[in-house]
């Protein structure tokens, strides 16, 4: 009988290494907050909190803004730091600034991975394959590439901690990989093209979970 193909264990060595995760946003598209959908029997957001502390990243930051309450709810129990942005009507730049400065502070962080609460098929291999590439490949950025772009979930080295924190307005993360994006790694999660915006996004994600 041939052997079944041996599943690769990615080495856990996330030291120096925090996770900022981006969930203030208002949900509009959706009708209602997409960070409290379910998928798997958690919360989009707990289930991306869970996986980040999972990986072993430490510290956890959860931006919240809109629906700041029932976000911080649906974290009770887990070992997060809940920053509250106070300014998300500006765009998610001001998020990436309260999730990146909680990060900054800490002299021993080397480098931030950084997540949406609304990418579902995110896993830990996916954040251990980030951070193993950081390690490996000597890169101060390490994005996801799908389809024909690239984009989150991301590592970035503390070097760029201040280029994420001068960003302003709608500007995301994916414009700081695009001005270094020669010396970019990039990771393939095709996967990572499917976040959840609209009610028809989450009734094909429901369709696609366990025991549909």
């Amino acid at each position: 009988m041939a052997e079944s193909p041996k599943r690769t264990v990615l080495v856990k060595d996330p030291a120096g290494v925090g996770a900022v995760i981006l969930a203030a946003g208002p949900s509009t598209r959706m009708g209602r907050p997409k960070q409290l959908l379910e998928f798997c029997g958690q919360s989009l957001l707990r289930r991306a909190a869970s996986l980040a502390l999972e990986s072993g990243c430490r510290p956890v930051v959860v931006v919240t803004g809109a629906n700041a309450a029932a976000s911080r709810e649906s974290l009770r129990g887990l070992d997060v730091n809940v920053a509250e942005n106070h300014d998300w009507q500006s765009g998610m730049s001001s998020s990436l600034r309260v999730g990146v400065d909680a990060i900054a502070s800490n002299p021993k962080i080397e480098a931030v991975v950084l997540m949406l609460c609304d990418q579902p098929f995110v896993t830990e291999d996916v954040i251990l394959e980030l951070v193993r590439a950081y390690r490996e490949k000597k890169c101060s950025i390490v994005a996801s590439r799908y389809d024909e772009s690239y984009g989150v979930p991301a590592l970035f080295d503390r070097m760029h901690f201040a280029e994420l924190i001068a960003l302003e307005g709608e500007a995301g993360a994916k414009r700081v990989i695009e001005r270094h994006l020669r010396n970019v790694h990039l990771l393939s999660f095709p996967e990572g093209k499917i976040d959840i915006d609209t009610p028809e996004d989450f009734a094909r994600l429901q369709s696609k979970s366990p025991g549909s």
